[in-house]
């Protein structure tokens, strides 16, 4: 396991800051009971920032037309979309909610190239509204495979405040490998082809480079 290398300025930020409050507590709330319990909880809350901006490593799957889980989470909603921002067709919708201790980092759902990348700025409603995926900040990814495109977003949850991704157009990117994160509470659309063969179903938990959600054919 290691940590986003996009993520150390946050962690850093949460490290000097309770620290700082550790250290007052310790030589200005002269009752024990109150200073050494609130340091323990600060420095319980600087482990699990640490712990949460982790990128686990994970076994990828080898076959070329497998659409991997962008993310680990819950599946919440399956269904038939028109897609009118990249692929302007009709398409299946695959969503995976993200709750606060899921890991946050992204990973590619196939190997094929970046054909398009665009950032939008938004609101921070709940993550899993059907609205969310067009009202909140997010980010729009197109790649083109061997066999057919697909196009996935990252979107902001009530929690998360920023969104990286590591896209660039013209690039070709490998399956399973980072690519990106966000930062507490989120959301990932997939849209896919209508013949693709969906592997999951409602409620489901995935696993990010290790569920397979659909077979393109």
């Amino acid at each position: 396991m290691k940590i986003d290398k996009n993520s150390y300025g946050s962690i850093t930020g949460v490290w000097v800051s309770c620290l700082l409050l550790s250290f007052l507590s310790v030589h200005f709330i002269h009752l024990k009971w109150i200073s050494i319990p609130l340091a323990s909880l600060l420095t319980m809350f600087m482990l699990f920032v640490t712990w949460f901006f982790r990128v686990p490593k994970r076994n990828k799957k080898d076959e070329s037309n497998f659409v991997t889980s962008v993310a680990d989470g819950k599946i919440v909603i399956i269904k038939q979309v028109y897609e009118p921002e990249y692929l302007k067709r009709d398409c299946i919708q695959v969503s995976i909610y993200m709750d606060f201790f899921d890991v946050h980092a992204n990973f590619w759902p196939v190997t094929g190239k970046i054909t398009y990348y665009k950032y939008h700025p938004g609101k921070y409603a709940l993550a899993f509204l059907p609205k969310a995926s067009e009202k909140n900040e997010h980010s729009s990814i197109g790649m083109r495979t061997p066999f057919g495109e697909i196009f996935f977003k990252q979107i902001a949850g009530t929690f998360a405040r920023r969104i990286v991704c590591y896209a660039t157009e013209g690039e070709c990117e490998s399956c399973g490998e980072q690519c990106g994160i966000i930062k507490f509470g989120s959301r990932i659309d997939i849209y896919l082809p209508l013949d693709a063969d969906i592997k999951v179903k409602l409620g489901d938990p995935v696993r990010a480079c290790e569920s397979v959600i659909a077979v393109l054919k």
